[in-house]
């Protein structure tokens, strides 16, 4: 009688916490597509998105479906950089964590206070929202950017499509603050300098779209599973 051992090795495949990743990006879409909605709205639907920023429908009566679309923003960056941590992905205390806690209240801040009528005038509830978007703005993509070496150690592809994503999102604020300096230096006043409504507007998509690059659950290869399987040859 004779025999042999067979020795089989086959890759194990798991998820990053797929449930929770894709209900992030679902509340972050969500939260996109009712701003998108308000420009087709009857009492948004006037507001330039070339010239107007986003925080000018929280002036409207629509304020509700602003507040709502922020705060879906807010809830699935939580969840999703949560998800991140809880899997071991992420430290709890990192850099990424850091600028993902101040992007998330930020855009809270931004829902408690409105931006400036200038109708009626400034206000220091104005000046804290101008403050909380900036931060919000910056931190984003900062977020994401450290978060990527971390998220995709062995997938140099997505790694780098998610970081790009993230310095064009800066880059958009770049504009801005080019025109700040321009108009510091006699030129026209900035707001009025570039189309402001679309630069902040690519800039919170190009935002969005690397967060959701991070968050967008991928299968990932795991250290081998060997399996053994024995077999009995009989000979005579």
């Amino acid at each position: 009688m004779g025999g042999y051992l067979s020795t089989m090795t086959t890759p194990q495949v798991t998820a990053r916490s797929p449930l929770a990743l894709l209900a992030a990006v679902v509340s972050v879409a969500g939260g996109a597509l009712l701003i998108l909605l308000l420009q087709v709205l009857p009492a948004t639907s006037d507001i330039s998105p070339v010239r107007r920023t986003i925080s000018e429908y929280a002036l409207s009566e629509n304020k509700w479906i602003f507040d709502v679309a922020v705060l879906l923003v807010a809830f699935g960056s939580a969840i999703g950089f949560g998800a991140l941590i809880r899997r071991k992905h992420l430290p709890a205390l990192s850099a990424a964590s850091v600028f993902c806690a101040l992007w998330t209240v930020s855009l809270v801040v931004i829902v408690a206070f409105p931006k400036n009528n200038w109708a009626i005038g400034p206000s220091t509830g104005g000046t804290v929202h101008r403050i909380a978007s900036v931060v919000a703005f910056v931190c984003l993509p900062l977020a994401v950017w450290f978060a990527a070496k971390a998220v995709f150690p062995s997938s140099p592809a997505r790694r780098a499509v998610t970081r790009v994503l993230a310095v064009a999102a800066l880059a958009w604020f770049g504009v801005i603050l080019g025109a700040i300096v321009v108009s510091m230096n006699g030129g026209e006043p900035w707001w009025r300098a570039i189309p402001l409504g679309l630069v902040e507007r690519a800039m919170a998509l190009t935002g969005l779209i690397a967060l959701a690059s991070l968050l967008i659950p991928a299968r990932v290869v795991t250290a081998p599973v060997t399996e053994q399987a024995e077999a009995l040859e009989i000979a005579s």
